[in-house]
């Protein structure tokens, strides 16, 4: 037996334990999501029995105690606050990992990522509180009476920054250095380098940070709740209150009952589904790059 095939023959044992031990990490993983998945199906059924789904953007209202369960200002409210804070935090998060990597000296660059770093272990809650007192009072001056869609956006802009941004910085930290040497060999300045070459060879990490970013927006509850002003409305301007799916459970679990509480829980359901029709088009999107 040669050493190769003597150290090959050592090493397989905890090559195979650890095969085994990440085939039961993901078999868990996997588990964890379809457990979820049932127990919202199971916690909805006494609603779902005797009320058709549709009826749950038909009806002509949210008033669970008069039978009437319509989701869709909601699902607006959710939807507008998340599109808006995504379009304004991807552009800023990206900006803001260029300009630390190639801009930037180190001396600024270094405690900027701290900084951002900080930012993202804030705890939501934080945010909202922050948010009521300071950002909603400057809203109501402008347009009353404050507590709005606008406030949600910013709210959501500020919390989902980090999260592009620091997604941004580490994929823009693994682009080969000879990307940038070639295109300046070619005489191509420092921003066409980074248009055309940089982000280019950085979209699929920038891809992912925009669809966690999008992911957190569509799941936050605590800062959207206090900020927003839960009124079950779909708003036709910016400075209209809103109340957004998650915060419509938080609101109620606390009371419902019955018919009522398996509502929240259909509220739940279309919240994953929201999610599971995120990664679905992610991949698909990311398989058509590819």
């Amino acid at each position: 037996m040669t050493p190769s095939s003597s150290n090959t023959s050592f090493r397989w044992p905890s090559d195979r334990l650890l095969l085994w031990l990440l085939h039961g990490a993901a078999s868990i993983a996997g588990a964890i999501v379809i457990l979820i998945a049932a127990f919202l199906i199971l916690e909805a059924l006494p609603v779902l029995r005797h009320i058709s789904p549709l009826r749950f953007f038909t009806d002509s209202s949210w008033h669970p105690a008069e039978g009437l369960y319509k989701l869709t200002p909601m699902l607006w409210g959710t939807l507008l606050a998340m599109a808006g804070s995504v379009l304004i935090a991807t552009p800023l998060g990206i900006f803001s990992a260029v300009f630390c990597h190639y801009y930037a000296p180190q001396a600024l660059a270094r405690p900027y990522r701290r900084l951002i770093e900080l930012l993202a272990g804030i705890p939501s809650v934080v945010y909202g509180f922050w948010g009521l007192v300071v950002l909603v009072p400057l809203i109501g001056e402008i347009h009353p009476p404050g507590p709005s869609l606008l406030a949600g956006i910013l709210i959501l802009t500020i919390m989902i920054l980090p999260t592009i941004a620091l997604m941004a910085d580490a994929s823009l930290a693994n682009v080969p250095q000879h990307y940038l040497r070639g295109a300046a060999a070619l005489g191509l300045p420092r921003g066409a380098a980074i248009r055309g070459v940089v982000l280019p060879a950085a979209k699929s990490g920038l891809f992912t940070g925009v669809i966690l970013e999008t992911g957190r927006a569509i799941g936050e509850t605590m800062a959207i709740l206090m900020v927003c002003g839960n009124v079950v409305q779909t708003p036709s301007s910016i400075f209209d209150p809103i109340r957004t799916l998650t915060a419509n459970i938080a609101l109620e679990m606390a009371y419902a009952l019955g018919d009522h509480r398996a509502a929240l829980f259909v509220s739940g359901l279309v919240l994953m589904t929201m999610i599971i029709a995120l990664t679905i088009a992610a991949e698909w999107i990311s398989r058509g790059r590819r």
